[in-house]
């Protein structure tokens, strides 16, 4: 099998895992921050608004993004019971 494949198991394998530990405080989290990366990638706003939405949506996504990220690190660095 090739590396990518084993890779990307090992992802899925730990996604699963994440998603059996969250809550839907945390789905939730997940939601607001893929709003926030949406408006950062791209959504036209009109130019005097960019700044602002721009500053808003970063704010959101540090906010969402660190702790499911610490999250996912602390499932993926638990021993398999």
């Amino acid at each position: 099998m090739e590396k990518g494949g084993i890779f990307m198991k090992k992802l899925f394998y730990y996604a699963d895992k994440y998603l059996e530990k969250s809550d839907w405080k945390d789905l939730a989290m997940i939601k607001f921050c893929l709003f926030s990366i949406g408006i950062l990638a791209g959504i036209k706003i009109p130019a005097k608004n960019k700044k602002k939405a721009g500053m808003v949506a970063s704010v959101l996504f540090a906010i969402t993004y660190i702790p499911l990220m610490a999250k996912f690190f602390a499932v993926i660095a638990e021993k398999d019971a």
